[in-house]
């Protein structure tokens, strides 16, 4: 998720318009004879779905589920009634995790093992390892017997096809955001490949496993069930899959200047059950340009934080030169363990020699942007400390020591933006978010990110107004060498109409025992601007959410559960009347 998420709030506050939704029509299954069905059928696999249905009917689970008239009907090609279609769709769901869940783990390890990250200085249709991926699936499609095509490296598109005009959109990425290797090592000491699927317990690490090359993968496997069992849709599905929605965003729009938009478009890139409001993605980026050190002391002469703006590492690193490393190392010790204790004491400092230099780390914990408070800022407290000790351990001034000066007086470790008094908050969007998150260096500027997630409630341009007044006030008033960009989205949201949407709501509210009301998220999708979007999974509100932090995982169980979700979901809308 670019953006993403992601937590999504239930909409507990919002109008009874949206709650009190319309229950449609259900498919008479519960969570623990799904339960029953897939440990039958773990033991003895069904050849296909009509074999599946005939064995399950004649078994005590199916009595006991009182699904045999909706499977009598199915087999005797009878005209089924919405509640019937509904159990078939979900006994779909089941059958597909049962007969594809260890081959779509498979192919989700194929796709993590390809390092599909931006690499400066490459567009992504030019990078080798976005071709490599592009082959991966296309061949995958071609084995599922699905038209594939590639829209000259931006976009692929896998189609399964259906009778009417209607098209419905579903979105995923192939691309993800970059990883600092070394912040990869669990609590126990064990060190992961970002880029290998490692199985630990019910976890699968590994970038991509949640953001979301899952998503790439469970909807093929439903593409690929609808298709071999001919079941009849009375529309279009097309996946398209984006390589650029962590980056530059522009594959899809790029995709719709040659390309007609579908009617309705989910993402399998956010929150269960269905999201229908996105905050809006913003960047203050201050760049700080390089000066020689003046004073005397220590010098710091590089940092590390975020690779991208929408990750908060687990981990920032700066690094000191000085004449006496061991007293100056000792004299942080002491300094960070204080500024820790005074700040909650839910992060860690460290000082230590390393040759000729200090390393100074913070550690905190590793969060997604969007959901700040899901983590431990270390970015926001090594800029902090630095400034704090500044004066009491002799530093020399540079681009690095303003970067600090800039981050405390103004963003501190408030992520709601109240240091710099432009915080807001929407009853069912929640707050702004304000996260410092890219730390970035090259021969001319030191530059530094702030990550904003808006919710509806204050137009882009008056809170860029506000912003930049206030922080162009402090420039004037410290005299720091600063140069300010910025950029504010207008936030999306849906006002929930139509079959489709209530039907995707009783899909995932039944599977995952949630709450029946609509959410929002703090990450934006590529559905954003498009007609009918919304967020369909596959992140559960309540788990935290691990793409983009260091360790990213998903569980086997709730991927098999996507795969049996996605894969009702797309038989039940496919087969709807009108959407």
């Amino acid at each position: 998720m670019h953006f993403p998420l992601k937590q999504i709030v239930a909409a507990s506050l919002f109008a009874a318009s949206l709650t009190a939704v319309t229950t449609p029509a259900f498919a008479n299954i519960t969570a623990e004879q799904s339960t029953a069905i897939l440990k039958q059928f773990g033991e003895t696999p069904a050849s296909d779905f009509r074999g599946f249905l005939a064995t399950l009917a004649k078994g005590d689970v199916g009595k006991t589920a009182d699904v045999g008239p909706a499977i009598n009907a199915f087999l005797s090609n009878k005209t089924l009634s919405a509640d019937q279609q509904n159990e078939i769709n979900r006994l779909l769901g089941i059958y597909t995790r049962v007969k594809y869940g260890k081959a779509a783990l498979e192919t989700l390890r194929e796709l993590v093992e390809i390092p599909t990250f931006n690499v400066d200085g490459v567009p992504q249709y030019k990078n080798p390892e976005f071709l490599k991926i592009a082959d991966k699936i296309q061949a995958l499609a071609k084995a599922f017997n699905l038209n594939f095509r590639n829209v000259d490296n931006r976009v692929y598109e896998i189609s399964l096809e259906g009778s009417g005009d209607e098209v419905v959109g579903i979105h995923a990425h192939a691309d993800v955001v970059p990883v600092t290797p070394e912040n990869w090592v669990l609590k126990d000491g064990t060190k992961l490949d970002p880029f290998k699927v490692t199985l630990i317990g019910d976890r699968m690490y590994g970038r991509g496993t949640e953001d979301d090359k899952n998503g790439i993968v469970v909807a093929m496997y439903a593409m690929k069930v609808i298709k071999e069992e001919k079941l009849p849709l009375a529309r279009h599905f097309k996946l398209l899959v984006d390589t650029t929605e962590e980056t530059s965003g522009d594959a899809i729009p790029y995709y719709f200047e040659h390309n007609p938009t579908p009617q309705y478009n989910l993402a399998l890139d956010g929150g269960y059950p269905v999201v229908i409001a996105e905050k809006g993605y913003g960047t203050v980026m201050a760049s700080f340009p390089r000066r020689k050190g003046e004073g005397n002391g220590a010098e710091i002469i590089a940092m590390t934080g975020g690779m991208a703006t929408n990750q908060i590492p687990s981990a920032s690193v700066a690094t000191l030169v000085t004449d006496q490393p061991a007293e100056l190392a000792a004299s942080l010790q002491k300094a960070g363990a204080e500024y820790a204790k005074r700040n909650g004491g839910d992060f860690e400092v460290a000082a230590k020699v390393e040759g000729k230099d200090v390393k100074l780390t913070v550690t905190g914990v590793s969060a997604h942007s969007s959901e700040p408070e899901s983590g431990v800022n270390p970015v926001a407290r090594m800029l902090e400390l630095i400034h704090s000790v500044d004066g009491k351990i002799a530093l020399k001034h540079n681009h690095i020591t303003d970067a600090a000066h800039y981050a405390s007086d103004n963003w501190g470790l408030d992520y709601l933006g109240g240091k710099l008094g432009v915080g807001f908050a929407d009853d069912f969007m929640g707050p702004l978010t304000t996260s410092l998150t890219f730390v970035g260096q090259d021969e001319k500027a030191f530059k530094l990110a702030v990550n904003l997630r808006v919710p509806k409630g204050k137009a882009p341009e008056t809170l860029k107004k506000q912003i930049a007044d206030k922080l162009s006030a402090w420039d004037k008033n410290s005299n720091v060498a600063v140069d300010f960009t910025y950029s504010i989205a207008e936030p999306m949201y849906r006002n929930p109409e139509g079959e489709w949407v209530k039907a995707l709501l009783a899909v995932a509210t039944e599977n995952l025992g949630m709450e029946h009301k609509f959410g929002t998220s703090a990450g934006a999708t590529s559905v954003h601007e498009l007609p009918n979007g919304v967020q369909f999974g596959l992140a559960r509100p309540e788990v935290k959410y691990t793409g983009h932090t260091d360790n990213e995982f998903k569980t086997v169980d709730q991927f098999l559960l996507d795969l049996q979700i996605v894969t009702e979901m797309m038989g039940r809308v496919g087969q709807l009347p009108k959407l």
